[in-house]
């Protein structure tokens, strides 16, 4: 029998998907509880639009806290005692300088955790997958949708909390 995979997050983001799914099971369902019990005060229900907002916002607010339980239940944040600190891996903190002399400096996180305005990427995309696992110096390859790119890793750290 196969080993269920874990997602491996950072620790930031690992109590971000806690503390959202604690606010919402204690504030906003309780919140969805009053705009049902004020739509309902409204009379017919067949013709009560309120109330069928109000449901839609129950069925999505469960349906995202069944989301994060999952995803909490089956994610394990990175541990630092056992990361090698001298490789991109998740939480790491990488800047590269592309062919063209650009420099970009990326935060390495887990699939969930992405968000590109932060220039936060996956460890699964073309580029964090191509870099992880690399040193600081080190040339790599990104395969990416429009073509191969050459990047220098110039600098490698922890993400700071």
């Amino acid at each position: 029998m196969a080993t269920e995979q874990k997602t491996k997050y950072t620790k930031e983001g690992y109590q971000k998907l806690i503390d959202e799914l604690d606010y919402l099971k204690v504030t906003r369902r309780q919140e969805v509880k009053e705009l049902l019990k004020e739509a309902r005060s409204f009379g017919d229900l067949s013709e009560n639009s309120e109330y069928d907002e109000a449901k839609n916002q129950q069925a999505q607010v469960e349906h995202r806290i069944a989301e994060l339980e999952f995803l909490i239940k089956n994610g394990e944040v990175v541990s630092e005692e056992n990361i090698d600190k001298n490789v991109v891996s998740i939480g790491s903190t990488v800047t590269i300088k592309y062919e063209d002399g650009r420099e970009v400096t990326y935060h390495i996180v887990s699939s969930n955790e992405v968000a590109p305005l932060e220039k936060k990427i996956s460890d699964l995309s073309p580029i964090g997958s191509a870099l992880v696992g690399h040193k600081k110096g080190e040339n790599v390859t990104i395969v990416t949708p429009s073509g191969e790119k050459e990047v220098k890793i110039l600098s490698l750290e922890r993400t700071k909390k």
